[in-house]
């Protein structure tokens, strides 16, 4: 058996680490639109309100079918057991048990109730409708807050590259202080300073590594991914053109909002199913008309006719129309319309609250995107200032003119100028693509 050579070893194992990146590769980078596709379709509270709307939708069958006539059978059979013997007009004995069968066909149609079955189909109308933009609302919703923490991701992860860029400067000035303090231009303080700065820069790193796998298992949650499913996000470039997207003026959005936005229709759906109830509620006053009709028919045994024969000859029709008028009970009726006037002012009342809240919520959404946008662009130039600033001064370092606290202060600004630019920019492109959710433009990158 021929043993395996060295060179065979190491061939081996460069086959199993260039398969490697293989395999990462077979792992799916989930864009935006993946997420947002795939929370859509599985997400538990989308479902609920589906199963809501369809509940509404069978309401609203059930409403329609109470203007229908009814119709209905009934059949019965008995026997009666007697001590005394009886006899007919031949003296035939008869047995003391006589059997009996009946048949009854019935139908039964409201003709007038005060409107109620007319508005109460109404009613389950309007419910069932709002229920339908229940379920879109909560879409939107859902896609809003997928954007969030996706946007947030993109954050941490651009966030963790400048820590990153920060801790390669501590590297090259702890490896530049190091080569200073051998040559006696700075003292062992100076060089202390500079360590402590680049250990600090390397915990930065962790604690921003750890942000970024929260954040991201927070977003996996959010898309209720199962324990053994793989999560990879996509990661972007995201551009100066979707920081600067123009915005919309306030009133085009809260317009189209108000027309368009799910929860802004359910809630004035609301408001007409409160005034159809109360309508329902009315209809109590007025008396109610109802036609019925019926046929039916029977056998007994002690007659002695043949079965079928005696189904014919008792057949019976009757037809029905009968009038109920209330009078008085109990202030039932006055209560229910006065329940119903009330829950229909407070519909009106949630409704125009709706409103003011949805021209807050949009108007303190577009002032953060107009301001996120300027801090963008101000923090730009604040950036360039910054690197030109720090080149400087690290040139002065080398050179001996500078110290150690003016070289970590001008590095810090720089990081700090770096963060800044950074913060505006996810929160200028989030707030402008929130901001276009509520004019019916979906999310995407």
């Amino acid at each position: 058996m021929n043993r395996p050579t060295p060179a065979g070893i190491l061939l081996a194992v460069l086959l199993c680490l260039c398969a490697l990146p293989l395999r990462a590769q077979d792992t799916k980078a989930w864009t935006l639109r993946d997420c947002i596709d795939y929370a859509q379709q599985h997400n538990i509270q989308i479902k609920t309100k589906e199963i809501t709307h369809e509940t509404a939708e069978v309401s609203l069958e059930q409403a329609k079918g109470a203007q229908l006539p009814t119709l209905s059978f009934s059949s019965n059979f008995g026997a009666n057991f007697q001590n005394v013997t009886t006899y007919n007009e031949y003296m035939e004995k008869s047995g003391n048990t006589t059997l009996s069968n009946s048949f009854g066909l019935n139908s039964g149609l409201t003709l007038y109730q005060g409107g109620r079955l007319r508005n109460t189909v109404k009613q389950q109308q309007y419910q069932a409708e709002a229920a339908g933009y229940d379920v879109e609302q909560q879409r939107i919703d859902l896609e809003i807050s997928i954007a969030q923490a996706y946007i947030q991701l993109l954050y941490d992860k651009e966030s963790l590259d400048v820590k990153r860029q920060a801790a390669e400067l501590s590297d090259h000035q702890v490896a530049r202080g190091e080569e200073l303090f051998r040559a006696g231009s700075i003292s062992k303080v100076d060089l202390s300073q500079l360590r402590s700065q680049q250990a600090n820069d390397r915990y930065q790193i962790v604690v921003a590594e750890n942000t970024f796998e929260n954040d991201r298992l927070k977003l996996k949650q959010l898309l209720e991914l199962g324990l053994t499913d793989e999560f990879e996000p996509a990661i972007p470039e995201i551009g100066d053109e979707l920081v600067g997207t123009p915005l919309p003026s306030l009133a085009d959005i809260y317009e189209e909002a108000l027309a368009t936005l799910p929860s802004m229709r359910s809630a004035a759906l609301g408001v007409d199913a409160s005034e159809m109830a109360v309508k329902v509620a009315k209809g109590a006053y007025a008396p109610s008309i109802n036609l019925s009709a019926g046929i039916s028919t029977g056998w007994n045994s002690a007659t002695g006719t043949r079965y079928f024969d005696q189904l014919g000859n008792k057949l019976g029709e009757t037809v029905g129309l009968s009038l109920s008028l209330p009078i008085f009970n109990g202030r039932q009726t006055r209560t229910s319309v006065k329940r119903a006037e009330l829950q229909y002012s407070a519909q009106q009342l949630q409704f125009e609250s709706s409103k003011k809240q949805l021209l807050s919520t949009l108007e303190t959404l577009r002032n953060d995107a107009l301001s996120a946008q300027q801090r963008y662009f101000a923090a730009q130039e604040q950036l360039k200032a910054a690197e030109e600033s720090y080149r400087l001064v690290s040139e002065q370092f080398d050179a001996g003119i500078k110290n150690t606290v003016e070289l970590l202060t001008e590095k810090n600004n720089l990081t700090s100028a770096l963060s800044q630019k950074l913060q505006a920019k996810y929160q200028a492109v989030l707030d402008a693509k929130v901001l276009g959710r509520y004019m019916e433009q979906p999310i995407d990158l």
